[in-house]
Protein backbone atom coordinates (compact mmCIF):
# COMPACT_ATOMS: atom_id res chain seq x y z
CA UNK A 1 0.00 0.00 0.00
CA UNK A 2 1.33 3.46 -0.92
CA UNK A 3 0.92 6.17 1.70
CA UNK A 4 1.31 9.82 0.80
CA UNK A 5 2.03 12.45 3.42
CA UNK A 6 -0.23 15.21 2.09
CA UNK A 7 0.55 17.53 4.99
CA UNK A 8 4.28 17.39 4.23
CA UNK A 9 3.67 17.96 0.51
CA UNK A 10 1.38 20.90 1.29
CA UNK A 11 4.05 22.35 3.63
CA UNK A 12 6.68 21.97 0.87
CA UNK A 13 4.54 23.91 -1.60
CA UNK A 14 3.54 26.60 0.92
CA UNK A 15 7.06 27.22 2.26
CA UNK A 16 8.64 27.30 -1.21
CA UNK A 17 6.00 29.79 -2.37
CA UNK A 18 6.48 31.89 0.78
CA UNK A 19 10.27 31.98 0.37
CA UNK A 20 9.95 32.86 -3.35
CA UNK A 21 7.54 35.70 -2.56
CA UNK A 22 9.88 36.93 0.21
CA UNK A 23 12.91 37.10 -2.10
CA UNK A 24 14.21 40.61 -2.71
CA UNK A 25 15.33 43.63 -0.74
CA UNK A 26 13.37 44.92 2.24
CA UNK A 27 13.63 47.90 4.55
CA UNK A 28 12.70 46.74 8.03
CA UNK A 29 11.55 49.15 10.74
CA UNK A 30 11.31 47.36 14.04
CA UNK A 31 10.74 47.93 17.68
CA UNK A 32 11.82 45.70 20.55
CA UNK A 33 10.00 45.87 23.87
CA UNK A 34 11.93 44.46 26.83
CA UNK A 35 9.61 42.97 29.43
CA UNK A 36 8.52 43.62 32.11
CA UNK A 37 10.01 47.14 32.28
CA UNK A 38 8.88 48.12 28.77
CA UNK A 39 12.22 49.53 27.59
CA UNK A 40 11.95 50.20 23.84
CA UNK A 41 14.67 49.89 21.22
CA UNK A 42 14.04 50.98 17.63
CA UNK A 43 16.01 49.62 14.71
CA UNK A 44 16.16 49.96 10.93
CA UNK A 45 17.59 47.25 8.71
CA UNK A 46 18.23 46.55 5.08
CA UNK A 47 17.39 42.89 4.49
CA UNK A 48 18.11 40.89 1.34
CA UNK A 49 16.50 37.46 0.88
CA UNK A 50 17.30 34.93 -1.85
CA UNK A 51 15.35 31.76 -2.65
CA UNK A 52 17.46 28.58 -2.55
CA UNK A 53 16.70 25.67 -4.88
CA UNK A 54 17.08 22.04 -3.73
CA UNK A 55 20.64 20.74 -4.07
CA UNK A 56 22.27 24.18 -4.16
CA UNK A 57 25.66 24.56 -2.40
CA UNK A 58 24.17 26.60 0.49
CA UNK A 59 21.61 23.89 1.33
CA UNK A 60 24.25 21.15 1.10
CA UNK A 61 26.45 23.18 3.50
CA UNK A 62 23.46 23.57 5.85
CA UNK A 63 22.76 19.82 5.76
CA UNK A 64 26.40 19.18 6.64
CA UNK A 65 26.23 21.63 9.58
CA UNK A 66 23.26 19.68 10.92
CA UNK A 67 24.95 16.32 10.36
CA UNK A 68 22.27 15.05 7.99
CA UNK A 69 23.02 11.82 6.12
CA UNK A 70 21.13 12.90 2.99
CA UNK A 71 22.78 16.14 1.91
CA UNK A 72 20.09 16.67 -0.75
CA UNK A 73 17.12 16.24 1.62
CA UNK A 74 16.19 19.93 1.83
CA UNK A 75 13.34 20.84 -0.51
CA UNK A 76 14.09 24.58 -0.60
CA UNK A 77 15.51 27.37 1.48
CA UNK A 78 16.44 31.00 1.80
CA UNK A 79 19.64 32.97 2.29
CA UNK A 80 19.14 36.19 4.24
CA UNK A 81 21.56 39.06 4.91
CA UNK A 82 20.95 42.12 7.06
CA UNK A 83 22.58 45.39 8.02
CA UNK A 84 21.00 47.10 11.04
CA UNK A 85 21.31 50.40 12.82
CA UNK A 86 19.67 52.03 15.82
CA UNK A 87 17.02 54.34 14.35
CA UNK A 88 17.44 56.92 17.14
CA UNK A 89 21.26 57.16 17.41
CA UNK A 90 22.11 55.97 13.88
CA UNK A 91 24.71 53.65 15.43
CA UNK A 92 25.37 50.36 13.59
CA UNK A 93 23.90 47.48 15.59
CA UNK A 94 24.49 44.30 13.63
CA UNK A 95 25.33 42.92 10.24
CA UNK A 96 25.17 39.30 9.25
CA UNK A 97 23.62 36.47 7.31
CA UNK A 98 21.76 33.24 7.90
CA UNK A 99 20.63 30.23 5.90
CA UNK A 100 17.27 28.47 6.13
CA UNK A 101 16.50 25.02 4.71
CA UNK A 102 13.34 22.92 4.82
CA UNK A 103 12.63 19.25 5.39
CA UNK A 104 8.95 18.49 6.01
CA UNK A 105 7.64 20.89 8.65
CA UNK A 106 11.11 21.52 10.09
CA UNK A 107 13.17 24.60 9.29
CA UNK A 108 16.94 24.15 9.62
CA UNK A 109 19.05 27.24 10.31
CA UNK A 110 22.80 27.74 10.36
CA UNK A 111 22.45 29.95 13.45
CA UNK A 112 19.83 30.96 15.99
CA UNK A 113 18.65 34.35 17.23
CA UNK A 114 20.98 34.23 20.23
CA UNK A 115 23.53 31.61 19.22
CA UNK A 116 25.93 31.13 16.32
CA UNK A 117 25.23 27.37 16.46
CA UNK A 118 22.86 25.56 14.06
CA UNK A 119 19.25 25.30 15.28
CA UNK A 120 15.93 23.91 14.05
CA UNK A 121 12.45 25.38 14.21
CA UNK A 122 9.05 23.85 13.71
CA UNK A 123 6.82 25.78 11.33
CA UNK A 124 3.23 25.89 10.18
CA UNK A 125 0.96 28.17 8.15
CA UNK A 126 -2.27 29.76 9.37
CA UNK A 127 -2.90 30.69 5.71
CA UNK A 128 -0.63 30.86 2.62
CA UNK A 129 0.52 34.38 3.58
CA UNK A 130 1.33 33.72 7.26
CA UNK A 131 4.27 31.60 8.39
CA UNK A 132 4.64 30.75 12.09
CA UNK A 133 7.91 29.47 13.58
CA UNK A 134 8.83 28.07 16.99
CA UNK A 135 12.48 27.69 17.94
CA UNK A 136 13.72 26.36 21.29
CA UNK A 137 17.23 26.15 22.73
CA UNK A 138 19.09 26.79 25.99
CA UNK A 139 15.87 27.34 27.96
CA UNK A 140 14.54 29.99 25.58
CA UNK A 141 11.58 29.88 23.18
CA UNK A 142 11.36 32.11 20.11
CA UNK A 143 7.90 32.34 18.52
CA UNK A 144 7.71 34.26 15.28
CA UNK A 145 4.95 35.14 12.84
CA UNK A 146 5.79 36.45 9.37
CA UNK A 147 2.93 37.75 7.26
CA UNK A 148 3.10 38.83 3.62
CA UNK A 149 0.76 41.77 3.03
CA UNK A 150 0.32 41.99 -0.72
CA UNK A 151 3.53 42.20 -2.76
CA UNK A 152 5.07 45.25 -1.09
CA UNK A 153 4.81 44.70 2.66
CA UNK A 154 5.57 42.14 5.30
CA UNK A 155 4.95 42.19 9.04
CA UNK A 156 6.75 40.15 11.66
CA UNK A 157 6.31 39.64 15.35
CA UNK A 158 8.70 37.78 17.61
CA UNK A 159 8.04 36.81 21.22
CA UNK A 160 11.05 35.62 23.20
CA UNK A 161 10.42 33.68 26.42
CA UNK A 162 12.81 32.20 28.94
CA UNK A 163 11.80 29.65 31.56
CA UNK A 164 8.12 30.31 30.82
CA UNK A 165 8.29 34.12 31.12
CA UNK A 166 8.09 36.51 28.17
CA UNK A 167 11.31 38.54 27.96
CA UNK A 168 10.95 40.54 24.76
CA UNK A 169 8.53 41.34 21.96
CA UNK A 170 9.79 42.45 18.56
CA UNK A 171 7.43 44.02 16.02
CA UNK A 172 8.47 44.72 12.45
CA UNK A 173 7.09 46.46 9.37
CA UNK A 174 9.02 45.62 6.24
CA UNK A 175 8.67 47.41 2.91
CA UNK A 176 9.90 45.87 -0.33
CA UNK A 177 12.59 47.93 -2.06
CA UNK A 178 13.28 45.55 -4.95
Amino acid sequence: MISLDFSSKADDVLIADFFRRSAGQWRSERRYYTLPDGEVKEMNSLITARFLEPGCPELIKLAQLHGLEDLDAMTCGAAVTWDSENSVSGRKESKGSTLFGVIGSMLYRDRGFATPKPVTAGFYFTNPDTLCLRTEYRGSVFEEELKLVGDKYRTRQTIISRLGEQQMIGQYLEKRLA
